[in-house]
């Protein structure tokens, strides 16, 4: 029911009585009272004026899902939306609600995160409130081989809602890092659980910083922040109700492909692409131009003597970047 409270008072923008809100909700007056005196200890603020009702004035400062949902314009993504006070890591708890039947475009975020996992078994730890960690469950009706384009997608939805909510110039690292400048400001991470030759879901976790003004010193010359970059505080509800907005828009209504329109924004966005990069193959370290991004969302490298080397995974050492 808080969450249908704030929602009405969000839409009316004005007061609403107690007893509008009563008949609106079909439960009784002091139900009503209880529901907006438990968000007020949550940290909403809402004004309470006699004759008058209650008026919305603004949301806590911290994650909160009936603040997010406000915003939320998606028809899938987040349309079960959980946020979390603490999670060892946001994936394995999402992983284990899939694997108990939850829903596509269910989203998890935590408000601190213990034991986050990134890319090669790299951990990624959010102090409480500093960063965000959010996952997102999908079940495209797809096989294993067509799952590639969802982490460049996701890449490219994170860095329109970046650019688009705080005025920044973000761009993609391939594979899977948005940085700013020379430095890290997201990691994303897709997990995969599959049968045969389909799909049954896959798990994206997004890792972003946001308030963080100081790091490790193991990744202090490579890592940065929203506050940071941008010298204030984002609202971040509305910011996360943007990413999901974007995410939607990236990947559901490109049907999970990195093909036409989504494919040239990538590359436009790609700080790889131009720049020398150095990768494995087996026990030997192959050095070339990367040249553009295929529509399964591998890295084209261009080699000394003209060939095209096609990187789908593993470690890429970009020159200039980290």
């Amino acid at each position: 029911m808080q969450g249908k409270i704030v929602k009405l008072l969000f839409n009316a923008r004005d007061y609403v009585s107690g007893q509008q809100m009563s008949e609106s909700l079909g439960v009784s007056r002091q139900a009503v009272n209880k529901a907006v005196k438990s968000l007020k200890d949550k940290g909403f603020k809402i004004k309470s004026v006699t004759r008058k009702g209650y008026k919305l004035e603004g949301f806590p400062k911290y994650l909160c899902e009936e603040a997010i949902k406000c915003y939320l314009n998606t028809k899938l993504i987040g349309k079960d939306l959980k946020v979390l006070e603490t999670v060892g890591s946001t994936n394995d708890y999402l992983k284990k609600l899939a694997d108990e039947g939850a829903e596509a475009g269910t989203v998890i975020l935590a408000r601190e995160q213990t034991a986050g996992k990134g890319r090669l078994g790299r951990s990624w730890i959010s102090a409480k409130d500093n960063g965000i960690a959010l996952s997102l469950l999908l079940r495209p009706e797809v096989s294993p081989s067509e799952i590639s384009s969802i982490t460049p997608l996701s890449g490219l939805a994170m860095c329109r809602a970046i650019n688009d909510f705080c005025m920044l110039d973000s761009r993609i690292k391939w594979p899977n890092d948005i940085i700013v400048g020379k430095k890290k400001l997201v990691g994303i991470l897709t997990e995969l659980s599959a049968e045969f030759d389909m799909v049954e879901y896959t798990v994206t976790g997004i890792g972003i910083n946001v308030s963080q003004t100081v790091f490790p010193e193991d990744i202090s010359h490579k890592a940065t922040s929203i506050l940071l970059e941008t010298g204030r505080h984002i609202d971040i509800n509305k910011f996360i109700a943007t990413v999901l907005n974007y995410l939607e828009q990236e990947l559901i209504i490109n049907h999970y492909s990195l093909g036409g329109q989504a494919a040239a924004d990538y590359q436009k966005l790609c700080a790889t692409i131009g720049r020398q990069v150095t990768f494995s193959r087996g026990k030997r370290k192959i050095c070339g131009m990367a040249v553009s991004v295929n529509n399964s969302g591998g890295l084209d490298v261009m080699l000394s003597n003209g060939t095209i080397a096609t990187v789908s995974s593993g470690e890429v050492t970009v020159q200039g970047i980290y």
